[in-house]
């Protein structure tokens, strides 16, 4: 495998992917924990999209989010867990320039559609809770339906400059990568000349979908807490904060790793490379993994069809 000299500038053909920075003697076993994890995302979320599907009572507002999310997990973990597996089995580091402008793509695109439908899910509770008479005619299978296309078409609307921004550079001082698949600022780091678009660009849409997307679904909460504490009995509150449970239990698995693989990447100047590699594969191997695990156990229309199948 040759490796382009880093002393000339140059536009790469193909980049070479590390993997795990100053860990590649343990690739094989790094790779063991990863193969369960990703057979684990794929079983749980085919499970869930073919559990809703085939039962007629769980053709709901929430479940169709539901099977919106598991969709969006399997992208999420296809698009990088298959090259990641090859770079630990088979030394295969080699990407070619566009497959990894590609790979961006689907990476960053997803991970925002994902955000927004926690959104919409906070939504979803908060329409079931504080209005619940209304809940099935405001939210129709065609309601359910134009929220999840919004929030597929805002995710390409926002990431799609990102690989445009990154191919308009002509010259690079590197075509290694110190990271296991394509990251925005991975990459831009090996570009020779001004990033600074980029950079801001790359800050405005962490601001847009982490922040603001967390500060709604915070304001969502805190109307249906409202909502639950003036209720009558304390059953009907454990029964509210019990169908409201899986949802926050999966929003804090998806937005604490990404927290804190950003924060560690623009600010953890101090944090060792691999332990910012492996944070950086966590958040998306992890919560695909979690979420079907969380609603299976925590949701009893699911848990009791998975208990049928096993029967």
């Amino acid at each position: 495998m040759a490796m382009l000299n880093s002393t000339t500038h140059f536009h790469p053909s193909t980049f070479i992917l590390i993997g795990i920075p100053g860990l590649e003697a343990a690739h094989i076993w790094i790779s063991i924990p990863f193969c369960a994890l990703y057979i684990t995302a794929v079983i749980g979320n085919c499970t869930i999209l073919f559990i809703i599907k085939t039962e007629p009572t769980l053709h709901a507002p929430m479940y169709f989010f539901l099977c919106m999310l598991a969709a969006i997990d399997l992208v999420l973990t296809t698009s990088t867990m298959p090259k990641l597996l090859s770079i630990f089995w088979l030394g295969s580091r080699e990407i070619d320039f566009s497959a990894c402008l590609v790979q961006m793509f689907f990476i960053h695109s997803f991970s925002t559609v994902e955000s927004g439908i926690f959104l919409a899910m906070a939504f979803d509770r908060y329409i079931a809770i504080c209005e619940p008479l209304r809940h099935m005619t405001i939210l129709t299978k065609s309601v359910v339906a134009k929220i999840g296309m919004v929030a597929l078409v805002r995710g390409v609307v926002y990431i799609l400059p990102l690989p445009l921004l990154v191919g308009r550079f002509s010259h690079y001082s590197s075509n290694v990568i110190f990271h296991s698949y394509c990251e925005h600022m991975a990459v831009v780091r090996l570009v020779y000349g001004d990033i600074a678009i980029n950079n801001l660009y790359g800050l405005t849409i962490g601001f847009l979908v982490l922040v603001m997307d967390s500060l709604f679904i915070i304001l969502s909460y805190v109307m249906i807490l409202r909502a639950v504490l003036g209720l009558a009995s304390l059953e009907a509150r454990l029964k509210s904060f019990s169908t409201c449970s899986s949802h926050i239990c999966v929003i804090f698995a998806f937005y604490t790793p990404i927290v804190a693989s950003s924060l560690t990447h623009r600010f953890g100047h101090e944090v060792a490379p691999h332990a910012h590699i492996l944070l950086a594969n966590f958040y998306l191997i992890v919560p695909p993994m979690l979420n079907p695990l969380i609603y299976g156990v925590r949701t009893k229309q699911i848990r009791n069809k998975v208990l049928r199948m096993f029967h």
